[in-house]
């Protein structure tokens, strides 16, 4: 039986791919996150901007992960692939994985992203929480944005540490909120995100959880960054988006602006966080 697929979002996104849109295909073609400047006051505001500053916040979640040549690298939640084809385009002798839920992402993916330098790609359909792999399969774990969809964070944890090689490593970006704030996330669900545009969302977890997690699960916490400034221009970008697209989603709008509401006030983080598993 297919699993089910709560996630809007995709499903307008490859409704506007099919059409064709040049706006959406040239900005959430390839990679479907958030952008990341390193002058935020440089952001240009256009879909070729933003798909810039996208691939430059996968590079940085791939260098958390100390990402190199000749390596076995599974990337969760691939998406259209691309991250994995960012790795393909920069690096040699890699064994790409990319894994996902969504069959319908792995079809794209596996359309536009096609193995050169002497690398392999494979896109797979599975879940992270239950991940398809031997023991021991892979140099590198990644998860660019998509933790907050998996339904329990601790099991994917402990099997991206089975999956992974002692010494290996595990990346990750997430919308991580500071401790104080979630009372008012728990009880007034001031970030009502469970539902609407953007499926199920959980942005409970805070940066405490994640060392805790890490210890529980036998990582070694090695990339703690917060980049949270360095991805504000992307809100301007998804109303401006909106409005050319004429969204009428009204829970689009609410949930993006008090997403970015808390991220202005640097009470929602955006953090890449990086792991060692012990071994060499």
């Amino acid at each position: 039986m297919s699993p089910t697929i709560n996630l809007p979002y995709f499903d307008t996104l490859l409704a506007l791919l099919e059409q064709e849109d040049p706006a959406v295909a040239e900005s959430f073609g390839r990679h479907v996150h958030w952008g990341y400047w390193s002058d935020p006051r440089q952001a240009k505001n256009t879909p070729a901007d933003y798909a810039q500053a996208a691939e430059y916040l996968t590079q940085a979640v791939c260098k958390a992960a100390q990402v190199g040549d000749n390596l076995a690298i599974l990337d969760v939640g691939c998406g259209f692939g691309g991250t994995i084809a960012s790795l393909n385009e920069r690096f040699t002798g890699l064994h790409l994985t990319g894994l996902n839920l969504d069959e319908r992402q792995l079809q794209r993916a596996r359309k536009k992203v096609i193995a050169e330098k002497a690398n392999t790609i494979d896109f797979i359909q599975g879940d992270a929480c239950q991940l398809p792999f031997e023991d021991a399969s892979f140099d590198r774990v990644l998860a660019v944005e998509c933790i907050f969809h998996f339904p329990d964070r601790q099991r994917f944890f402990q099997e991206a540490f089975r999956v992974l090689k002692p010494g290996g490593h595990l990346a990750l970006s997430d919308f991580v909120p500071l401790s104080w704030v979630m009372p008012l996330i728990q009880l007034g669900k001031l970030l009502p995100l469970e539902q609407g545009f953007y499926g199920g969302v959980d942005l409970t977890y805070t940066l405490d959880d994640y060392r805790r997690l890490a210890q529980e699960t036998g990582f070694t916490t090695t990339v703690q960054q917060d980049i949270t400034r360095n991805t504000l221009p992307t809100y301007e970008f998804l109303f401006h988006l909106g409005q050319m697209l004429g969204n009428r989603d009204l829970s689009a709008t609410i949930q993006t602006g008090i997403t970015a509401g808390m991220s202005h006030l640097h009470w929602l983080l955006y953090l890449i966080l990086g792991f060692e598993k012990p071994g060499k």
